[in-house]
């Protein structure tokens, strides 16, 4: 069945429409499937039988302005026509505060007993399915709303329809010169705050996040940025040379805030960007540290599966042009409703109604486009 891609890069006024019209995107086992590979990727939390890395292989491919995406377009007229609901597999459920106050106290708890460092714990939340509202209209009104951020809409028959809004970079670049980020830390802004941004043309040449007059970082922020941004450094120095990092300062990301630092770099050869991808994902931005236990203990004692939240998505093109960006500010577009998905990260002094607050306010960027 026809399966597709369709995405906005930050700040950009145009989207590129990937359709795969034959057969099934490619199903692989792990990152490191993709060496070699090119396509359009939608990769899992974690890979098993239900939830594999997709790889669209497209023989149509468009790219136009934002505001051409009309319902009279080809490009709507294809989505309206091949959209998949949800897979067989995936069970909605509606993860509440008690569910979240069961599962903080059990991740916390192996926090206190020195078994992690940091840990991820993510949550689901269900919401109505709104009349009349496309998965179009849906990419067109998060373009709108989040100038900043990646905007993808995804459909395939094995994963189901998915949309996504996020500021965080996995991995982008083409032959030799690639880039990364660490991004942790949240914060709402409110009042004058909302006037805060960081544009393009001065992003990543602002002042560092913590010595911001208006936005103040506690240290429980900075700590965690400073876990991803140790992570990512120790990954980089295994496959890259002229490794540049900078940061941390404050990224904007619809009303919220994050800590990030860049990383610039130069792969010697591109052909195996599976494998630095095997090395570098997860991050503790989405699991933990260290690495493989946290992932492991999500995977045996989180309320909901993940699925494809927390994963990646984006067009992989080692020659030409590659932006892989860590699947954040998800739903997915079921027949019946919408499954939101958000998380946050857990150290020592975390506080569990902080933590519920900042998966509220992380859910609130994918809440938003369902409000009239």
């Amino acid at each position: 069945m026809p399966a597709y891609a369709l995405y906005r890069l930050p700040y950009s006024q145009e989207a590129t429409f990937m359709a795969q019209t034959t057969g099934e995107p490619d199903e692989l086992p792990s990152c490191a499937s993709l060496n070699g590979r090119e396509g359009f990727v939608m990769a899992p939390f974690s890979a098993d039988k239900q939830h594999p890395y997709l790889l669209l292989q497209p023989d149509m491919t468009e790219t136009l302005p934002v505001l051409q995406l009309t319902a009279g377009s080809s490009v709507a007229a294809f989505i309206g026509a091949h959209t998949h609901g949800r897979p067989a597999t995936e069970r909605p459920l509606q993860g509440d505060l008690r569910h979240y106050t069961i599962d903080f106290a059990n991740f916390h708890s192996h926090i206190q007993q020195g078994e992690f460092s940091k840990i991820v714990l993510a949550r689901q939340a269900r919401e109505p399915l709104k009349a009349g509202l496309s998965p179009l209209q849906l990419f067109l009104k998060a373009c709108q709303a989040y100038p900043r951020l990646f905007i993808a809409l995804i459909s395939t028959r094995r994963g189901g329809t998915w949309l996504m809004s996020t500021p965080e970079i996995l991995l982008s670049g083409k032959e030799k010169e690639w880039s990364t980020m660490s991004l942790a830390g949240t914060m709402r802004l409110t009042g004058q705050q909302l006037n805060f941004d960081v544009p393009p043309s001065i992003e990543g040449h602002s002042t560092p996040a913590h010595s911001n007059p208006d936005i103040r970082w506690g240290i429980k922020d900075i700590q965690e940025q400073r876990f991803v941004s140790t992570y990512i450094t120790e990954c980089l120095e295994r496959y890259a040379s002229s490794l540049h990092e900078h940061g941390p300062y404050t990224m904007r990301a619809g009303d919220l805030v994050h800590l990030r630092s860049d990383f610039a770099f130069t792969l010697p050869d591109c052909s195996h960007l599976g494998d630095l991808l095997q090395t570098l994902y997860p991050t503790p931005a989405v699991c933990g540290v260290p690495k493989d236990a946290a992932r492991d203990f999500i995977l045996r004692n989180e309320y909901a599966s993940r699925s494809y939240y927390s994963g990646f998505a984006g067009p992989l093109y080692p020659e030409t042009g590659t932006h892989l960006y860590v699947s954040l500010r998800c739903m997915r577009i079921d027949s019946d409703g919408y499954s939101l998905f958000a998380g946050g990260g857990l150290l020592a002094d975390s506080v569990m109604k902080q933590e519920w607050d900042e998966t509220e306010a992380k859910l609130h960027t994918m809440r938003a486009l369902l409000e009239e």
